[in-house]
């Protein structure tokens, strides 16, 4: 379900037609009425809710256009239920799930050839993103670093400088440790963002094109190659 779902956000699926709605050639507007694609084609995790456009959200706008609204905490629910991972909400455990295991089964699925590629940052979670292949453009990774990982790492800066407010004013020791330890960990997201993003823009200023026809290995290397030959390691491992 959860697989269809992120299909449906990236228009490879929609729930008005049967079968493939996209897998590149010409798009069609006309194939979605139910539940609109994503509009660029980036889908961010975040490990928490900052984004009102990532993953999560969408599922939620998924599950309201398709099941209804009245029926969306039961949904989810059920669905959290399902994966029985480790929370303190449904949405907590959807979001754990997407951050950590959906790519890992995506490529089970399609047999280490997955065609949602996932932009990773590194262990510290600071930036994940899912694009779909054949909506890739050369534009796709600078649109990717300006709109998504430059927006995320003004999100961990302003969330330091609470916490650090919250350190410097609150009386409450159990406050203060909880936010330092939020801190450091935000502190550790924010460098691996701007680690990140020395790499991404080497790829963004190549402006890579793709030959879908040399399969996804081939271009599962070409998307991580600058112009001038340099190999970045900016997506998941397959």
């Amino acid at each position: 379900l959860l697989s269809y779902a992120v299909g449906c956000m990236f228009g490879r699926y929609s729930v008005d037609v049967d079968g493939l709605a996209y897998a590149g050639g010409d798009w069609d507007d006309g194939k979605y009425k139910t539940f609109l694609p994503d509009r660029d084609g980036i889908l961010p995790i975040t490990d928490e809710e900052y984004l009102e456009d990532d993953i999560v959200s969408r599922l939620c706008d998924w599950l309201k256009a398709v099941y209804g609204a009245d029926t969306l905490e039961e949904n989810l629910d059920f669905i959290a239920g399902a994966l029985g991972g480790k929370g303190n909400s449904s949405r907590e455990i959807i979001r754990s799930y997407f951050l950590k295991d959906f790519f890992k089964d995506h490529c089970k699925t399609y047999q280490k050839r997955p065609i949602y590629w996932l932009f990773d940052s590194g262990k510290q979670n600071g930036f994940k993103a899912l694009i779909y292949l054949h909506r890739y453009t050369p534009d796709t990774i600078g649109n990717l670093r300006v709109d998504y990982l430059h927006k995320m790492q003004r999100v961990y800066e302003s969330e330091i400088n609470r916490m650090q407010d919250m350190i410097d004013h609150s009386t409450n020791a159990r406050e203060v440790a909880a936010s330092t330890k939020r801190k450091e960990k935000l502190q550790k997201q924010l460098k691996e963002c701007r680690d990140y993003d020395e790499m991404i823009a080497h790829l963004a200023l190549s402006r890579i094109e793709l030959d879908l026809d040399d399969g996804v290995k081939v271009n599962y290397e070409k998307i991580q190659t600058a112009s001038d030959g340099k190999k970045y390691a900016v997506l998941a491992k397959i």
